[in-house]
């Protein structure tokens, strides 16, 4: 025997001879590196198959404390690429107990974060491409993996770890309403929130049960109430303390939640339960927080108040567009309408009043009157980079074909207050454009508030200072009498 197998001399010939006759070396890391090159291609796998290699792999993994760290790991990437995609493999994988192996050998690793040297990944990729077999094959893994297995590898809080156990959980509980009741039940939401919980994971299997578990079924309010509340900080001269009244697990579950909702904009329509809890979320976010200094960072910020006040209004922005299609398809209350009968357009248009004026009407009013600088104090400031064009983003939005919502804003006399934020704006990057889209939406087959624009124009009440630093004025058209916006030069 040579040196090899005098270092593995525990290990029973009867399990390494079938790995060294067909690797045709007798050296365990080179005949495991040269099998797994053999099962990257499909002829390889079914070769293998055909050979039962898969059998001696799975024994080999029973012997972890008999294997080097690089044996082990090149074992369970073999049993990996052996996995992909070749149902003789994966069938003999759950015939054999393979996830009762895999099981095992995760709990004898040691789970604390950088002890397992790559080995969770790799056992969850086994996992995931046996799962992908059938049902049986996701029914076995859920059995003895959920929940206990699974939140032992989540408290882990590997980057490298989440995302693979995401996809495991989710291809096992997709298609089954068992395993999906058993998700969002509280042992399947300790898991997530551990997810939740490992910083910046952002990756598509993140997403994709983030998405499942938050937006298309109504656990978000119950995920959302186990992250972690308030946190203390120093402000930066460290003489004072500041309490961010939302952790910062909740503003990046915000943060993700609102990434899905702007990447698939137009494919998801979200419950009017997820809208209120949000617009919720926003009132409490507002109401505790001061305005009292101009922020100059876009998202994320780095002050958690600041991200959910932010990533609430985007996530709004992006209901109120994914609720156009489905407005047009289905003539009941919509979450547009929920919201708006819950006061959406009255906070917003309310925050948008008390806020500064736009920079270049700001300007303006400075140097039109030296007055207005001894009162600029008592207006809020925006506290992020592009705060003023979500908030106009989301009025515009809701007011598409709602002719309630945009009599509303007429009654809550928030029409020229919109028309001021057609202006390039320094601080908002889009507010000009998103100023016009609202405009456009406000004014579209709603004869009251043309008029009403009209007025202001034919009244000459439109040559304010405020209006003036648009660079903008009000044109009637004089056979269809329908005001427009158009350049002053």
């Amino acid at each position: 025997m040579d040196d090899s197998k005098s270092r593995n001399f525990s290990v029973p010939d009867s399990v390494l001879e079938p790995l060294f006759v067909a690797s045709g070396t007798s050296i365990l890391n080179k005949a495991l590196e040269h099998l797994i090159e053999t099962a990257k291609s499909a002829d390889g796998r079914l070769n293998l198959a055909f050979n039962h290699i898969l059998s001696p792999v799975l024994e080999l993994c029973q012997y972890p404390f008999q294997l080097s760290g690089q044996d082990l790991l090149l074992s369970i990437e073999l049993l990996r690429n052996l996995c992909a995609g070749e149902i003789k493999n994966q069938n003999l994988f759950i015939e054999q107990n393979g996830v009762g192996i895999l099981s095992t050998l995760v709990s004898s690793v040691g789970l604390t974060s950088g002890s397992d040297n790559g080995i969770l990944p790799m056992v969850l990729q086994v996992l995931g491409n046996v799962s992908l077999a059938g049902e049986q094959h996701r029914l076995v893994i859920w059995r003895q993996f959920f929940p206990h297995r699974f939140l032992d590898i989540a408290r882990v809080r590997s980057k490298e770890t989440c995302d693979p156990l995401c996809m495991v959980i989710y291809t096992c509980s997709e298609d089954s309403n068992e395993r999906s009741v058993e998700l969002f039940a509280d042992p399947g939401q300790d898991i997530v929130v551990e997810i939740i919980q490992t910083a910046g994971l952002r990756e598509d299997w993140v997403k994709l049960l983030l998405s499942k578990i938050c937006l298309e079924e109504p656990y978000f309010p119950s995920i959302f109430s186990k992250l972690s509340r308030v946190v203390g900080t120093e402000n930066s001269d460290g003489n004072a303390s500041q309490i961010n009244h939302f952790g910062a697990e909740k503003a990046f579950l915000l943060r993700i939640l609102s990434e899905i909702l702007n990447e698939r904009v137009g494919y998801i329509v979200v419950s009017s339960d997820f809208s209120l809890c949000i617009f919720g979320i926003l009132r409490s976010a507002v109401g505790t927080f001061e305005f009292s200094t101009r922020g100059k960072l876009p998202l994320p910020t780095g002050s958690t108040d600041i991200d959910v006040i932010g990533y609430t209004l985007s996530i709004l922005r992006d209901i109120s567009a994914c609720d156009k299609k489905a407005s047009n398809q289905d003539k009941k209350e919509d979450a547009v309408d929920i919201l708006v009968a819950a006061g959406l357009i009255k906070f917003l248009i309310d925050l948008l009043r008390y806020l500064e004026p736009p920079t270049m009407i700001r300007k303006a009013m400075i140097q039109s009157d030296a007055k207005n600088e001894t009162t600029s104090q008592h207006y809020k400031y925006c506290p992020y980079r592009g705060f003023r064009r979500d908030v106009v983003a989301v009025i515009g939005n809701c007011s598409y074909s709602k002719k309630h919502v945009q009599d509303e804003i007429r009654e809550q006399d928030g029409i020229l207050l919109l028309l001021q934020q057609c202006v390039t704006d320094e601080d908002n990057p889009f507010l000009r454009e998103w100023g016009f889209w609202s405009m456009r939406n406000i004014l579209e087959r709603n004869i009251e508030n043309q008029q009403l624009v009209a007025d202001l124009e034919l009244q000459k009440s439109v040559d304010t200072p405020e209006i003036a630093g648009l660079g903008l004025r009000v044109e009637v058209d004089p056979k269809t009498r329908c005001p427009k916006l158009v350049n002053a030069s």
